[in-house]
């Protein structure tokens, strides 16, 4: 990536600053991409693949408050991690950093929080792009929980074992775990090195994703174990894609019905991934984006 095209730098927001990476596109007829990344908690780098799209238009990534390279700077009590304060800072990066018009692509939670921001209405949003993503955590437990229920039985059981026993932290536990996630998380062998990057970093960190998610994703027991957006799904009025792969913890069954309540959305499932597409499939997965991108804007003479 010419390093000429790439700016990095901070927006204060809340009780902190943001780090956002802006790889700019000289082209201003088109339309920015602005890009969520999951955990709750995580960070910019499961979303590196994307950095791609910026051949054509200026593609920002950054890390959401509490996470990654954006610190907090103030003392401040863990229940402040919630949806609304995330809402916030889309519209504080934006602002900042003046995409007065945009595209916003979400994975994970990042699009569970996109869905959030776009049936609020907010001014300039073009597209919105919901990659593995549910619309309701308590609608997508119960998915979670049958796919973990065949894994292989001694994998279940070493699961329940150290879960019964407040012991999730035990190295045999996390080796059951990884079956789950290289089931469901990522199928590649070996993993791409800017998503151990993203665990490790995640792993340093972990505080607003144990206060918002919980210890695992098998059981989300925080801030968010009842959001639901649901019901405001039909007040999402731009043009919207929603996708997962075959194999993803968020199943088809969940990210369909995201799917058919939002109105005249797109929907495409990965026959090849889980929940990381762009790592599983990344040439499908990025002409996937590319195309309904181009398409949005030929549409909306953008």
């Amino acid at each position: 990536m010419a390093a000429e095209r790439v700016s990095e730098g901070f927006v204060p927001f809340s009780i902190g600053r943001t780090w956002y990476r802006s790889l700019a596109e000289h082209d201003e007829s088109r339309v920015p991409l602005l890009c969520l990344h999951g955990g709750p908690g995580a960070n910019w780098l499961h979303l590196k693949p994307y950095e791609a799209l910026s051949d054509e238009r200026q593609v920002v990534f950054y890390d959401q408050l509490g996470a990654g390279n954006s610190a907090v700077t103030e003392p401040h009590d863990p229940a402040m991690w919630t949806p609304e304060l995330y809402v916030e800072e889309v519209d504080a990066v934006r602002t900042a950093l003046g995409l007065e018009r945009v595209h916003v692509l979400g994975h994970s939670w990042g699009g569970m929080l996109g869905m959030q921001y776009a049936a609020g209405r907010p001014e300039g949003l073009v597209s919105l792009v919901v990659e593995s993503s549910p619309a309701s955590v308590p609608d997508w437990m119960p998915e979670v929980a049958r796919l973990r229920s065949e894994l292989p039985p001694e994998v279940e059981a070493t699961l329940r074992a150290h879960e019964e026993a407040g012991t999730i932290d035990d190295p045999a536990y996390e080796e059951a775990a990884m079956v789950f996630y290289k089931r469901h998380l990522c199928r590649n062998d070996p993993w791409p090195e800017w998503l151990v990057q993203c665990f490790e970093a995640l792993d340093a960190n972990p505080e607003v994703y144990h206060s918002m998610n919980g210890p695992s994703e098998f059981h989300v027991i925080g801030t968010i174990k009842n959001w639901d957006i649901s019901d405001r799904l039909g007040e999402i009025q731009v043009p919207t894609l929603v996708f997962s792969g075959r194999y993803d913890e968020v199943t088809p069954a969940v990210t369909e019905a995201a799917h058919r309540a939002i109105p005249g959305s797109e929907y495409v499932v990965m026959e090849e991934s889980s929940h990381m597409a762009q790592a599983e499939q990344p040439e499908e997965t990025l002409a996937l984006v590319r195309d309904f991108l181009s398409r949005v804007e030929g549409a909306a003479g953008a």
